[in-house]
């Protein structure tokens, strides 16, 4: 089977370890999960989203023709929880209002200027004696 990116296919899953799932696409094809790829949430336990035997829906995300195996994306079928959940959106009245910026460096920079050479004064006369 030649599988081409952005694909989603079916396949068996066959073996999970604690680092992904290995899917059979066909008899001659194999894939990865990766445990990225399995949620959008966090996944400490990929039995818990998928068991071997189980036949699931994935996304190509790499092929390798030579090698017959792909890297495939359990997250990009299924719609999880942190996909469809609504954000807040950071609204220009919601933000703090700006102070500082080029304006507010041109004022300060003459007090600092006057700062930095009384600085310098004094400690000039405190290695001399």
């Amino acid at each position: 089977m030649y599988c081409k990116p952005g694909q989603i296919i079916e396949g068996k899953v066959t073996g999970i370890q604690p680092y992904g799932a290995f899917v059979s696409l066909d008899g001659h094809t194999t894939g990865l999960i990766h445990i990225s790829e399995i949620s959008d949430g966090f996944v400490k336990d990929i039995n818990r989203f998928v068991h071997v035997g189980e036949v699931v829906k994935v996304k190509v995300i790499e092929y390798d023709p030579r090698s017959s195996q792909a890297k495939l994306s359990l997250k990009a079928v299924r719609r999880t929880h942190t996909r469809n959940r609504r954000r807040p959106l950071m609204t220009k009245a919601s933000l703090p209002p700006m102070r500082i910026g080029f304006r507010s460096i041109a004022r300060k920079m003459p007090e600092w200027i006057s700062e930095a050479m009384t600085e310098e004064k004094t400690s000039g006369s405190d290695e001399e004696q």
